[in-house]
């Protein structure tokens, strides 16, 4: 990794010539954490320079007055840290926006629903509030069969006692399932006589093919489209959005699978003025790659916002039982045989071919692979490509990851990307239901990666969960459920560690780390200011942290 540390703290801090102008901007508190180490390094009483939104000189808060000038603003924080701003690992920036328009059907404490009946009442008071007229579309978000009191997914019967006059598609809380009335089946032509299509299942009732309103992975798709017009502002949703995410201290965006349309949405934002901060958008590139690679210049800045590479998908959901294990499910999904361990949305023949393209083409790769299984698959298919270049090819979620598949992650210079929230949101039921105790307990293995010296980093996945840095935090050092059990010790990080996967190494996966991800001469300042200093606080009290002030480019983001 390529950055610019200081040889010790003595040299960092020795009185410097005044710069040659003065700076924009000095913030002043008695705990920097510069993160610039890949060793624990602690808080420093630290004054930042900042000048075009570069970070041009620390030391000490005495120094500080002789590069200010009488435009200077200066502002010192006292006890409160400063840190680099934290850096989405993986999200999906437009969904956040557009999924603030939806019908909430989410249990707590994202939503209101834990049992069915409290989702059909959520449903028909929106339709009442929002004047929703018959026949028009109604969308809900984040039901989960998980912690509904049923646990049971809702069917079309379910929702046909909402409404027969409103097409209603509720979207799981994974993204990877939905559960449709009897209206919008018929909308999608979802009938009977539909085939499973490749890398989904059309739920049925039980000794018919009659569609049971369930719809797993690509079954979605005559479907999917729909959720995205009930957004008359999308521009407006990313804004606010992105107000969001500020107020998380994170200065970088990500959305992880954008479509044509979602990326010309972020291009508009952009040209808009409406993105503070930057974004990184990947375009799904399931379909011909020598296509992507046309459409879409990767890798440069415009308007905030960067083609990073492409996504790829190659499982579902563990909590939706659909992601693809080299062993059965503890507790197989309805319908399914003890064996049953998922499946992958394309075969291992077809992500050779994507892989390789990509790799051949220098065009990085986010892979969506959350079971051991799918993990194998993009594992062979990154060693069959045998890249000889700088390709940091991450694996999105990679839950399940064995110790062996580390081991030859490292060896083939791959990032895993941990959806470590998971051990409180959905803990209890990889451990219960999902996974078993023994697999379940392993989820998100970061210390096992920690350990061999590997870069990963940790992120919420965005909508799916709210993009709260500071409960990230908590649930990958302490690793407790939502019914306050441990998952797993062994593999809790430190605070230190968790920070470093939340700001230096996310800006290594996005191949940023020199103007990024720690607080150095040179780099960007962004910049979050939280209430305390997080190394002096105990894991477990760590969410009493508050997120004070978010800089991006040395302009504050948040508040506003």
């Amino acid at each position: 990794m390529k950055r610019s540390i200081c040889l010790s703290l003595l040299v960092c801090l020795l009185p410097a010539p005044a710069l040659a102008e003065p700076a924009d901007l000095i913030l002043k508190s008695n705990h920097v954490l510069r993160m610039a180490s890949h060793r624990p390094e602690p808080a420093e009483p630290l004054a930042i320079a900042i000048k075009d939104g570069r970070i041009v000189w620390m030391g000490s808060h005495a120094d500080a007055a002789a590069h200010a000038g009488e435009e200077t603003q200066r502002i010192d924080y006292g006890d409160k840290a400063i840190l680099p701003g934290f850096i989405d690992a993986h999200g999906h920036i437009v969904g956040v926006g557009m999924y603030a328009t939806l019908a909430n059907v989410a249990s707590p404490p994202v939503g209101p629903v834990n049992t069915i009946e409290d989702l059909q009442n959520t449903l028909r008071a929106y339709i009442k509030d929002e004047a929703i007229p018959a026949g028009e579309w109604v969308i809900g978000r984040g039901y989960d069969d998980s912690l509904i009191a049923e646990q049971r997914h809702p069917d079309r019967d379910d929702l046909d006692a909402v409404s027969a006059e409103h097409p209603i598609a509720l979207i799981h809380v994974s993204g990877h399932l939905m559960a449709a009335n009897s209206r919008a089946l018929a909308r999608g032509g979802i009938t009977a006589e539909s085939e499973d299509p490749l890398g989904g299942i059309i739920r049925r009732r039980p000794g018919s093919r009659e569609p049971d309103g369930v719809l797993e992975e690509t079954a979605m798709a005559p479907l999917r489209g729909f959720a995205n017009t009930v957004n008359k502002d999308p521009i407006a949703a990313v804004g606010a959005a992105l107000d969001i995410y500020a107020s998380f201290g994170l200065t970088t965006a990500q959305d992880g699978a954008a479509n044509p349309e979602l990326v010309r949405v972020l291009e508009q934002a952009g040209q808009a003025g409406a993105l503070v901060m930057d974004v990184v958008a990947y375009p799904v590139g399931m379909v011909e790659p020598a296509r992507v690679a046309r459409d879409h210049a990767f890798g440069s800045y415009e308007h905030r916002l960067k083609i990073g590479g492409i996504k790829l998908f190659l499982d579902g959901s563990p909590q939706g039982k659909t992601a693809y294990l080299t062993k059965p499910y503890h507790v197989p999904p309805h319908g399914q045989a003890a064996s049953y361990r998922g499946y992958p949305t394309i075969p291992q023949p077809a992500v050779d071919a994507l892989v390789k393209a990509y790799l051949d083409a220098r065009i990085p790769i986010l892979a969506h692979a959350n079971g051991d299984a799918a993990a194998d698959m993009l594992i062979d298919a990154v060693a069959a490509a045998d890249p000889k270049h700088d390709h940091r090819t991450v694996m999105i979620h990679a839950q399940t990851l064995r110790e062996d598949q580390i081991t030859r992650m490292k060896t083939l210079n791959m990032v895993p990307s941990y959806f470590s929230a998971h051990t409180f949101y959905w803990g209890d039921w990889h451990r219960d239901s999902v996974l078993g105790p023994e697999r379940g307990s392993r989820i998100s293995p970061m210390a096992s990666t920690r350990e061999r010296g590997m870069i990963f980093t940790v992120h919420n996945d965005a909508p799916v969960v709210p993009p709260d840095t500071i409960r990230l935090l908590w649930a990958s050092t302490n690793r407790r459920t939502r019914s306050d059990q441990i998952l797993g010790a062994e593999q809790r990080l430190s605070t230190y560690d968790a920070l470093r996967a939340m700001t230096l190494y996310g800006a290594y996966q996005n191949f940023e780390e020199d103007s990024k991800g720690s607080l150095e001469i040179g780099k960007l300042a962004d910049i979050a200011v939280l209430s305390e200093n997080p190394l002096n606080i105990p894991v477990e009290d760590l969410l009493r942290l508050g997120v004070e002030a978010t800089y991006s480019h040395g302009v504050q983001i948040y508040p506003r």
